[in-house]
């Protein structure tokens, strides 16, 4: 490993409370293991499956998270729209209309290198927002020294979110896809150099329906009656990947899935 490696962990969306005790239980350990200069989660599922409020934005940090992203459930919880924008390094997607609270990119420190962190959401099978496309290149027009970019881009759709990884090939370090919670087969760096996978995954129980209890799940498919949908019990899948660029041009050399249960 060269000393010019920048190490960026990403841990999948966490659901509800089991997902915040794995993530308690399981990333300061993983950190001492694989030393990132960075780690990077995303947080829109941490409060009861849907939402996130400052308190749960301040335990994840408190577990090792540096940048907390989200995605289509930002809002779900109400009291979260006055205090996201008072929170450092918690991102909302970018291309929510420009009056929508909190922003949608950081900066933050890494082994001494500054890092671009992007928050962008698809529009497929979700809610309509701003063209994530345009914005993803508004935000790299706004930062042309920026050499080390990571972008979360929280889509439903696997064609959108593999037309973004192609679309900015070469113009940032790492794509990483989130929403669906089920983890995806295709890491790989792509010729230009960017870091992609189409979904990292969660960390949230195992044997519901994307961490939810999955009879409450299936009764809604059985009737198609809305109820209300709990976070399951039971063990909990850890799923991350872990990307190692090059400080110097800010490509990807690799990105390699880290998966773990806790119980």
């Amino acid at each position: 490993m060269s000393s010019e490696d920048l190490r960026i962990l990403f841990v999948a969306d966490v659901v509800g409370q089991p997902g915040r005790e794995a993530v308690k239980a399981i990333l300061p350990d993983l950190k001492k293991e694989v030393r990132p200069h960075l780690t990077i989660l995303n947080g829109e599922n941490s409060a009861g499956g849907f939402g996130l409020t400052a308190k749960l934005a301040a335990e994840l940090k408190s577990y090792g998270a540096d940048v907390i992203t989200t995605g289509n459930h930002v809002f779900a919880q109400k009291e979260f729209l006055p205090e996201l924008p008072n929170l450092e390094k918690v991102l909302r997607p970018a291309n929510y209309p420009p009056k929508a609270p909190g922003v949608g990119w950081c900066l933050a420190e890494a082994g001494g290198r500054e890092v671009l962190v992007m928050n962008l959401m698809g529009r497929i099978f979700v809610e309509a927002l701003d063209d994530p496309f345009r914005a993803a290149d508004a935000i790299l027009a706004e930062h042309p020294d920026a050499r080390i970019v990571f972008c979360d881009m929280h889509a439903e759709a696997t064609s959108e979110k593999t037309a973004m990884g192609w679309y900015l090939d070469g113009r940032v370090s790492a794509v990483v896809g989130t929403h669906t919670h089920i983890p995806t087969a295709d890491a790989r760096v792509l010729p230009g150099g960017t870091a992609y996978v189409t979904d990292v995954g969660m960390v949230g129980p195992r044997d519901g329906c994307i961490g939810m209890d999955k009879d409450v799940v299936i009764q809604r498919f059985l009737t198609g009656v809305p109820n209300r949908f709990v976070v399951a019990s039971g063990p909990v899948t850890f799923n991350s990947v872990l990307v190692t660029i090059n400080g110097s041009t800010g490509r990807a050399t690799s990105i390699q899935r880290i998966d773990k249960e806790h119980s």
